[in-house]
C-alpha cells in the first residue's frame, strides 16, 4: 500500500531530475553568453581612464552621476533617440497595422504577393539599406531630381548635411525598413481572430471603423504590446542608420547613444570602456522602464 502512494512522488521526481538535466546546458550557456559579459560589463562601467590603463572610479559611480549628466554629447544623442522612438514606432506599427488588416482581407488578389513585397524591405541587410538611402538622398540625388521635376523645390535640399533633414531620413528609412516586419506578427494575429467575430459585427450592423477599432485592435492587444516593446528595444539601440546613413552629422546633430557609445569604445580610437559601458547600462535601464510599462499597459487580468 505504502508503495503505490509514494509512487507518484518518485515519477515526479524523476521528471523533475529530467527537466534540470535538459535545461541546465541551455542554462550554462545562457550564463557563459549573456549574465557573465553583463556582469563584467558593469564591474567595467565602474573605472574610468583608456585602453588598458583602467582604474577605478573616484568615487565608484563617477561615471554615472558626474561624467554621463556633464557630457553634452550624449544628451544629445539621447535626445534624438528618443526623437526617433517617439515619431517613428507609433507611425510604424499603425502602418503595420493597417496594412496587416488590408491583407489579411480575402477577397484581395495576389496577397502573397503583396504581403511579399511590403515585407522584403526588411530582409535587405542594415549596410545595403542604409547605403542606398544615402545615394537618394544625396544632394544631387533620385530625391531632390523628383522634387526638382515636380517643381516642389528650386535648388537641391542638402538633405544629409542638414540637421531637420538628416534626422526625418533616418526616421524614413526606419520606417520603410521595419514596417513590413511587424505586418507579419499583426498578420499572424488577425488569422488567429476567428471571422465569425467580424460576421456578427456586420449583422449588428458595424461599420468598417468601429469592427477594427471596436473588435481587431481590442484582440490584436497582446500582439501590439509585442512589437511596441521590440520596436523601442530597437530603437534605443539604434546603431546603423546613424553611421551609415549621416555618420551621426552634422556636428553630432543626429547620433544616436549607441553609436556614440561605439565611438567612445572603438570609433576614434580614445579606448574609453568604462565610460562606454555606463552609457550601455543607461540603456539597458531604459529599456528595461520602457518595456516594463508596456507590460503594464497591456496586461489585461484583473
Amino acid at each position: 500500500m505504502s508503495s503505490n502512494i509514494n509512487k507518484p512522488s518518485v515519477v515526479r521526481k524523476k521528471q523533475l531530475r529530467a527537466g534540470w538535466l535538459f535545461l541546465t546546458p541551455a542554462s550554462i550557456l545562457i550564463f557563459i553568453m549573456s549574465f557573465y559579459p553583463m556582469i563584467m560589463a558593469f564591474i567595467t562601467s565602474l573605472k574610468t581612464g583608456s585602453g588598458a590603463k583602467l582604474k577605478w572610479g573616484d568615487p565608484l559611480f563617477v561615471n554615472y552621476f558626474k561624467n554621463i549628466p556633464a557630457d553634452a554629447t550624449f544628451l544629445r544623442s539621447m535626445g534624438n533617440t528618443f526623437l526617433y522612438l517617439i515619431i517613428e514606432v507609433p507611425i510604424m506599427l499603425v502602418f503595420a497595422i493597417l496594412l496587416a488588416q488590408i491583407l489579411n482581407n480575402k477577397d484581395i488578389k495576389f496577397r502573397g504577393l503583396f504581403r511579399t513585397m511590403v515585407f522584403m524591405p526588411c530582409a535587405v541587410s542594415l549596410v545595403s539599406y542604409s547605403l542606398i538611402f544615402r545615394s537618394l538622398f544625396a544632394r544631387e540625388g533620385l530625391i531632390n531630381s523628383v522634387l526638382s521635376g515636380l517643381g516642389l523645390i528650386s535648388e537641391n535640399i542638402n538633405w544629409l548635411g542638414t540637421t531637420g533633414t538628416a534626422r526625418a531620413v533616418i526616421i524614413i528609412g526606419l520606417i520603410w525598413r521595419w514596417t513590413g516586419y511587424n505586418m507579419v506578427f499583426y498578420l499572424a494575429g488577425l488569422q488567429n481572430i476567428e471571422y465569425s467575430v467580424y460576421e456578427a459585427a456586420k449583422i449588428d450592423g458595424s461599420s468598417g471603423w468601429n469592427t477594427f477599432w471596436y473588435i481587431t485592435v481590442p484582440l490584436l492587444k497582446p500582439v501590439i504590446v509585442m512589437t511596441a516593446i521590440m520596436s523601442i528595444n530597437g530603437t534605443l539601440q539604434l546603431f546603423d542608420e546613424s553611421v551609415n546613413l549621416t555618420n551621426g552629422g552634422p556636428a553630432n546633430t543626429s547620433i544616436t547613444m549607441s553609436h556614440y557609445i561605439w565611438n567612445e569604445a572603438f570609433g576614434q580610437g580614445v579606448g574609453h570602456f568604462g565610460y562606454a559601458s555606463a552609457m550601455s547600462f543607461i540603456i539597458f535601464i531604459l529599456v528595461a522602464i520602457l518595456a516594463a510599462i508596456n507590460l503594464k499597459v497591456g496586461d489585461t487580468r484583473d
